[in-house]
């Protein structure tokens, strides 16, 4: 029975965070294709492609406030329910973007429209990964909970997978096609998902961590002023422990597909390919650094990942100048395959521990969405104006990529391992 609960479990957190990220994914690329066309409608196609770009960025800088309220609820009704609220806010929000008509049919209509379910999307984003993450984590057995809480955060890379293969099956069809309904079935097919995920979801019960907080009736009257006023530090050091898994991410997974196009005069194709194995490798390996980290601890690993990240910044650089394709890959593999696994990995859990379980939920949230809002969501931006400011020199933005880890390592420095102690004890 534990077995079965354990595999319930285990699904209902990857699910919803492959949902999560299987939409983002999906919205950000379309964006580039479809939605500058059909829906932010300009003469000058520079401005179409901004404004689609400008939609996909607000998902960002929404998040943190989908956190809050999410969380709030987490911590004050529960796990559970919120994750099912989440789940249908943000599933819904993009199945109903499959069936919007476009500037064509009603004009300025459209774009308003897409930009409303645009930020119900990112209001459910924001609430989902901590949720995903804390049903992971809170119900692991103590010597486990490296790897359980590493499974949520392969949803990201799994979500991109998703994302990726339902779109060039899509492209394959005739521009017209692909332009007038082909875009549109990745979006309502994902309503399959969605039903999959809040089934699983509705069956599980509660978790131990909640609900020992109620019963010693230390639930937050309100959550987020509880976590300011009792855990301001540890959001902090969450903020900046976010910041090298999520710029560098972005700089491995986004930035070097215009690169490597533009500067490099590498092929769509190639560099999409050598993306998308490694995120292959990178999904295959974090359960296993979750694991390892349940046998070494976190901070290890983390640490251990981070300094990796710091003295590849720019051999990766390097290894792309060669312009051989097999070089890309090799490169990055090397960087998004192999170097960021263990950072995210055990990210999530080393989150989880430093939080009390009656401001867990708000605090992990806040730290997460805020450091991603602010290094990630800005990190092709900042890389692209680098390149720019320094006529196409790449050593700042390998000197950007060494900051970030450095302020990781800052944030990291106070933090005390906790492999293999309970979750809940008075030592957190």
């Amino acid at each position: 029975m534990e077995n079965k609960v354990t595999k319930k479990v285990l699904i209902a957190s990857l699910i919803g965070s492959s949902i999560e990220w299987f939409d983002y994914f999906l919205y950000g690329t379309v964006a580039a294709l479809v939605f500058n066309e059909m829906f932010f409608h300009s003469a000058d196609p520079t401005v179409g492609l901004m404004l689609a770009y400008a939609s996909f960025a607000l998902a960002f800088f929404i998040r943190p406030i989908g956190g809050v309220i999410f969380s709030h609820i987490g911590d004050r009704i529960g796990r559970k329910k919120t994750l099912v609220l989440t789940l249908s806010l943000m599933g819904g929000a993009t199945v109903l973007m499959g069936f919007l008509p476009t500037y064509d049919s009603i004009g300025v209509m459209a774009p308003v429209l897409l930009i409303i379910l645009r930020l119900i999307q990112g209001i459910g984003l924001g609430g989902e990964w901590g949720g995903a993450l804390l049903l992971a984590v809170e119900y692991a057995p103590k010597e486990k909970r490296g790897f359980f809480g590493s499974i949520p955060q392969m949803g990201v890379t799994i979500g991109m997978l998703l994302g990726t293969l339902a779109l060039s099956i899509m492209t394959l069809l005739p521009e017209n096609a692909f332009l007038t309904w082909g875009w549109r079935v990745p979006f309502i097919l994902s309503a399959l998902l969605v039903i999959f995920g809040l089934w699983i979801r509705k069956g599980i019960d509660e978790t131990p961590s909640f609900k020992k907080a109620q019963e010693k009736g230390e639930i937050a009257k309100v959550p987020f002023v509880e976590t300011m006023r009792t855990h301001w530090k540890e959001v902090l050091i969450a903020i900046g422990a976010k910041v090298v898994e999520t710029a560098p991410f972005y700089i491995f997974g986004t930035f070097i597909v215009s690169y490597a196009t533009t500067q490099l005069g590498f092929s769509r194709t190639v560099t999409l390919n050598a993306v998308t194995i490694a995120t292959i490798v990178t999904t295959l390996l974090i359960p296993v650094m979750g694991n390892l980290s349940d046998k070494i601890g976190r901070k290890k690993l983390y640490v251990g990942g981070t300094v990796c990240m710091m003295i590849y910044a720019f051999p990766y650089f390097w290894l792309l100048h060669q312009e051989s394709a097999l070089l890309l890959i090799v490169a990055t593999v090397l960087g998004l395959g192999i170097i960021w696994a263990p950072i995210t990995a055990v990210l999530g859990t080393m989150f989880s521990e430093i939080f009390k379980s009656n401001v867990r939920y708000t605090g992990i949230s806040l730290g997460y969405q805020i450091g991603a809002a602010v290094a990630g969501g800005t990190a092709p931006l900042v890389a692209t104006a680098l390149l720019k400011a320094y006529n196409n020199s790449y050593v700042p933005v390998a000197l950007y990529i060494i900051l970030t880890a450095l302020i990781s390592l800052i944030a990291i420095s106070a933090v005390r391992d906790r492999k293999n102690q309970e979750l809940d004890s008075e030592a957190a």
